[in-house]
């Protein structure tokens, strides 16, 4: 049986990237603070597998456990097939540096990058020869430093790395493979958060505000899609971090 594990799956991408694989027939394990009543709909109307984990990931004791729970489902057996999704993240804290909130840091810190190198290290010692994908959801602010997004941009520079390490180790000695994916601007919670800055803390709020009035957005499917079609029909280069603006052109 196929199984995704997708983050953060209650609403904006994650629950498109979920919606989309249950279309897909896959088995859905869902983790995030609140459950998505249509994705349980959805898989129940397909005769898919459906769980939700309540978790909080900013919690990291929460996480592994959330993950244990998972693993211990969908690596019951060899010829499954799992798709792991790390799709949880937060852009906060928006703010130079020097004005920072350290508690803010903590949880970015938590929530970018220790809970999916927790969740990729854990399935791949859970994985035990099972095919299994992982898909690390990045950020274009990794590649280039944004006023404001010190944190947000580190946390996502540092899982590209952790991908493109993770993707060297599997490609000598492991089953697996892992790409990051940049999603590009989209039309979620997060973009309202930025929208909402004051231009002391994020020089760029008006070019962000600008992108929402006039309909540059693109919606959570359309992004997705993008996603689920490239790995359902092309050959994934390992530790590649891939763009959505590529995919679509």
């Amino acid at each position: 049986m196929k199984y995704a594990v997708v983050t953060g799956a209650s609403k904006g991408l994650g629950a498109s990237i979920a919606e989309r694989v249950i279309q897909e027939q896959f088995g859905l394990v869902s983790i995030s603070r609140n459950e998505n009543s249509a994705l349980k709909q959805l898989a129940e109307e397909n005769g898919l597998f459906y769980m939700h984990i309540t978790c909080d990931m900013t919690n990291s004791s929460d996480t592994e456990q959330a993950l244990s729970t998972a693993a211990e489902i969908i690596f019951s057996n060899k010829e499954n097939e799992v798709l792991l999704v790390n799709n949880a993240g937060v852009v906060e804290p928006i703010d130079r540096v020097g004005s920072l909130d350290h508690k803010a840091i903590e949880m970015s810190l938590q929530l970018n990058i220790a809970a999916p190198m927790i969740a990729t290290n854990l399935f791949l010692q859970k994985a035990n020869g099972t095919k299994l994908t992982i898909v690390n959801v990045t950020s274009g602010a990794a590649e280039r430093p944004v006023h404001g997004w010190s944190v947000y941009g580190s946390t996502k520079a540092a899982l590209n790395m952790f991908t493109r390490t993770g993707a060297v180790e599997q490609n000598h000695s492991g089953h697996a493979t892992i790409i990051g994916y940049s999603p590009g601007i989209m039309d979620t919670d997060m973009q309202g958060v930025i929208r909402s800055s004051n231009e002391h803390a994020f020089q760029e709020v008006n070019k962000f505000i600008a992108y929402k009035e006039n309909g540059m957005l693109r919606s959570t499917k359309v992004v997705a899609d993008a996603l689920i079609d490239l790995l359902l029909t092309e050959e994934i280069e390992n530790g590649k971090i891939y763009s959505v603006n590529n995919l679509l052109k």
